[in-house]
């Protein structure tokens, strides 16, 4: 009698549960984010070592920038985010109302790419989701930590090997940015592999520095982590399921950006690259 109630028990139950169970729903659609990686157009002089760009706001440079604006704008983004600071909750950038004049006097390229395509595109706002220390919180990259300890250790060669070459990079760099479109002259800055390699060899090497107490290279690589970690989640706040996302940075974010589209659920990483190349060809049929 008890085996006969345990089996119709059983049977209810898997009745029951039966009768209940939802048919599964549909995944939202993920949000595909372009990484889009430049050096700074309007020489800011912020880095460690820069490159010195020629003015962007002569005529040839701003054809150039329409093509690659146009290129770039094929991919039909829905959201625009630059390398600026704005208020949350919604992280809109103020600025944007002055495209028109801004387009004539700023040479930044959060303006003369990301303003110019979200215009080109109609959208209603541009997003700003760069991530800068207030008060209490730590500095994102304490190189000069860094370098003081390395003194103090006997591993100045370290930094100033790593300097040296990319000193030699960018004077290559430099050297090519006045036979080159502007679109060719990024090819280099969103090249995965190069980006990559550059971004292990500079950051994976600070590690070293520090006597096993004070380990300013290991800290210096943790913030910069944070930092591109908060910028993504600023990213998060923003878009919505189905967007497709256009970020304009800096290209030492590049390789920790890309890494949390790849990984984080609801993401999709989408290359620059055929688009760029694109650029760069239009460019030079239109010289």
């Amino acid at each position: 009698m008890f085996r006969a109630l345990s089996i119709a028990a059983a049977l209810a139950v898997s009745s029951a549960s039966g009768a209940t169970a939802q048919e599964p729903q549909d995944e939202p659609a993920p949000v595909e984010v372009m990484v889009f990686g430049t050096y700074h157009w309007a020489n800011p002089g912020q880095d460690a070592v820069n490159m010195e760009v020629d003015d962007v706001l002569a005529a040839k440079r701003q054809r150039e920038i329409e093509i690659l604006a146009a290129t770039l704008a094929q991919w039909q983004p829905t959201r625009i985010m630059v390398e600026r600071q704005a208020d949350a909750p919604d992280f809109e950038i103020d600025d944007y109302a002055r495209t028109d004049e801004l387009l004539r006097t700023s040479r930044n390229e959060s303006v003369q790419l990301g303003f110019r395509m979200a215009r080109m595109l109609g959208h209603e706002a541009v997003y700003g989701f760069d991530e800068q220390p207030s008060e209490g919180e730590p500095d994102y990259f304490p190189m000069g930590r860094v370098q003081a300890t390395a003194a103090e250790t006997g591993q100045s060669g370290v930094i100033e090997g790593l300097i040296a070459d990319l000193q030699a990079r960018t004077d290559a760099e430099q050297e090519r940015l006045a036979q080159q479109s502007l679109a060719e002259s990024l090819l280099f800055h969103n090249d995965p592999d190069v980006v990559g390699a550059e971004h292990d060899k500079l950051y994976y090497t600070l590690i070293r520095i520090g006597d096993g107490e004070a380990q300013p290279g290991a800290e210096l690589n943790a913030y910069w982590y944070m930092r591109n970690a908060k910028m993504f989640g600023k990213l998060d706040m923003v878009a919505e399921p189905g967007d497709r996302v256009l970020v304009i940075v800096g290209s030492g974010h590049a390789t920790w950006l890309k890494h949390f589209a790849r990984r984080m659920p609801g993401y999709v990483n989408v290359e620059p690259m055929p688009y760029l190349i694109g650029a760069a060809a239009a460019s030079e049929v239109a010289e």
